[in-house]
């Protein structure tokens, strides 16, 4: 589009929202011409395609420096976009750090294609229905746009063949597609992976046995749960894995990503790496009442009856898988529960084994429901040399992470984390799309990033064909 055309259609926009924001009480006539001086010169324009997941609001929690604040937003229509323009509202009406994004709304059957022809943006996040999800990453793809997608990127061995694809068509027309993984940016993980690195005080990963892994995963969900500060209501589909996806393909994204961000940082991966020993998949009954405490319906819809025993709905929404990484025996498990104890979220186990330590983050009730990270002794390793390695361990840590510290409890090191760096899952969000748009601006992903998000959903793909 020409320059002068956009500049023109700017100013005509601008007026627009102005007479509708100064009708609603939502922005000052200031506020509108800066965001419109601002949204000549952003680098990224940003196009939210189907919101139906919490996921892609919390993208926009914050602003971003070289982001148009206004955002074009492509949908069906309905509730899941009530629910997504409603978190949006609240960021934006907050007292502290309040957010000033435009949503602008287009509503219509052929969304999609609406937001190809218009190519109002150029990346589009997705977080929403998974039932199109691939279709989606693809067709966007195709398009020429960038793509910041919320896991999973597939539901099925068949969409893996079209993500496979779609990195290709990616690096044709030099764009970017990435997951938001989120769980690299929790700071007790961030930091069992730092110490893994220190041969002094971790050795080296053991192989472990299926029995006592080497590494083991473990996370539990709560569908009833206090997102951004109100009960979050979930969408009904949320619920038909049809859509949604299995839980083995789900969460499990986040764990098997950690696995090998952790296990072997910066290394490039393949798919012969792995190796699925076995994997299992089984479900979470919902009854009516907690169907219609989180989504507010009264009746199970009709795509779910057919998941109905005895008048409860079964989710499968669990899976479990044990594979071998470079030889290292793994253990990944994801559960769903209806809600956890009062004052819980979801919660979180990990352990590395390593030859002289082992890191441990436990988030249980001795924790209260806070991850807290462990590092404990291995017996061929003297309490003296242990100590030794883990004080200059940390002193190293304070270069990236000042204030973190150890404490002694009984026989083993707690490891103290200053309050600063505990974010909070929802402000993880929008680390992730800092590093995303810090990608976007060098031109490029890691290296190792594209071949081992395949490698990721692969190994998931495998799990998927095991547990059935």
């Amino acid at each position: 589009m020409p320059p002068t055309l956009r500049a023109r259609r700017r100013a005509l926009s601008a007026l627009a929202t102005l007479l509708v924001m100064s009708a609603t009480g939502s922005a000052s006539a200031q506020q509108v011409v800066q965001q419109s001086a601002r949204a000549d010169s952003a680098r990224f324009r940003l196009l939210t395609l189907d919101p139906g997941h919490f996921h892609a609001s919390l993208v926009q929690k914050f602003m971003y420096p070289d982001v148009d604040s206004v955002v074009h937003v492509y949908s069906a229509g309905g509730d899941d976009l009530e629910q997504h323009l409603a978190r949006i509202k609240s960021f934006n009406t907050r007292e502290e750090q309040p957010t000033h994004w435009v949503e602008r709304i287009h509503t219509s059957p052929d969304f999609l294609e609406r937001m190809l022809a218009d190519r109002a943006g150029n990346v589009v996040v997705i977080a929403g229905n998974n039932a199109r999800k691939t279709e989606y990453i693809v067709r966007s793809i195709d398009a020429g746009l960038n793509v910041l997608a919320d896991k999973p990127m597939v539901r099925t061995p068949d969409d893996l063949v079209k993500l496979r694809q779609a990195f290709k068509t990616a690096a044709a027309k030099h764009v970017l597609l990435y997951d938001i993984m989120t769980e690299r940016n929790e700071v007790t993980t961030a930091l069992q992976r730092e110490l893994s690195m220190d041969p002094a005080l971790f050795g080296t990963l053991v192989k472990g046995t299926t029995q006592s892994p080497a590494i083991t995963k473990v996370s539990v969900h709560n569908y009833s749960k206090i997102v951004a500060g109100s009960p979050l209501k979930r969408p009904q589909w949320f619920f038909d894995v049809r859509q949604q996806g299995e839980g083995i393909v789900d969460v499990t994204t986040h764990l098997v990503d950690l696995v090998q961000w952790e296990a072997f940082p910066g290394q490039t991966l393949t798919q012969s790496d792995v190796h699925m020993l076995n994997a299992r998949r089984w479900p979470t009954p919902i009854s009516l009442a907690q169907f219609t405490k989180v989504t507010g319906a009264d009746s199970f819809p009709d795509f779910l009856k057919r998941d109905l025993r005895n008048g409860v709905l079964q989710v499968y929404s669990n899976g479990e898988m044990n594979y071998t990484l470079r030889g290292i025996h793994v253990r990944v498990s994801d559960s769903w529960q209806f809600e956890g104890p009062p004052g819980t979220g979801d919660t979180h186990f990990s352990i590395m084994r390593g030859t002289k330590a082992n890191l441990v983050i436990r988030q249980g009730a001795e924790q209260k429901y806070k991850p807290v990270l462990y590092v404990e002794r291995n017996p061929s390793v003297t309490p003296a040399a242990h100590e030794a390695a883990l004080t200059a361990a940390v002193e190293h840590l304070q270069g990236r992470w000042p204030g973190v510290a150890v404490r002694r409890e009984g026989d083993h090191f707690t490891v103290d984390v200053p309050a600063k760096y505990d974010v909070g899952h929802e402000s993880h969000f929008a680390q992730v799309t800092s590093d995303f748009l810090r990608y976007l601006r060098e031109g490029k992903l890691p290296e190792w990033e594209v071949p081992n998000m395949l490698v990721k959903y692969a190994t998931i793909m495998q799990a998927y064909r095991m547990s059935r």
